[in-house]
């Protein structure tokens, strides 16, 4: 039997359900991933209580987008075949990105708008680029201790905007 605090740590979620998933969904459905809470800054911020239910999902959801956008950098090299040249100008452009990804960097951007200028740097540093609180409020020149009251503000505006309940 899971102890309280490990069982706090990990959720289980339906693949077919997405992110908002239930927490009183079947433990052992067809097509379900366990992951751990603590893996992201807002999952640690989240199991100690310093962002609600709806802050976390808001900056999941915001996460999500991001990912799906491809807005990360590319970390590995391409093992693609070299592009053929169309003349001396070099290679060919890079493909055109699918639907998808244009949704996603889309609603993105609009929740990015949506929380605001002052409060962009902080949801894309913690939620997106996975620092911890720490080295944001150092990155943005932030006292420390700020950067959980403002990252709050910034995903109670992204909650709205995704209409999480």
């Amino acid at each position: 039997m899971a102890s309280k605090a490990q069982s706090r740590l990990l959720v289980e979620r339906s693949i077919e359900r997405g992110i908002a998933a239930a927490k009183n969904e079947p433990r052992h459905s067809a097509r379900s991933v366990t992951f751990n809470l603590t893996e992201s800054p807002l999952g640690w911020l989240f199991t100690r209580g310093f962002v609600t239910q709806r802050q976390f999902d808001a900056g999941e959801r915001l996460r999500w987008d991001w990912e799906r956008a491809h807005l990360a950098p590319r970390v590995t090299m391409a093992w693609d075949s070299a592009p053929v040249a169309r003349g001396r100008g070099g290679a060919i452009p890079d493909p055109d990105p699918s639907g998808a990804q244009l949704d996603a960097r889309h609603r993105f951007d609009a929740a990015i708008a949506a929380a605001g200028p002052g409060l962009a740097d902080i949801l894309w540093l913690v939620v997106c680029a996975g620092d911890g609180m720490r080295d944001a409020e150092t990155a943005l020149g932030w006292p420390a201790r700020a950067g959980k009251l403002v990252l709050s503000f910034a995903l109670d505006r992204v909650a709205d905007f995704y209409r999480v309940p």
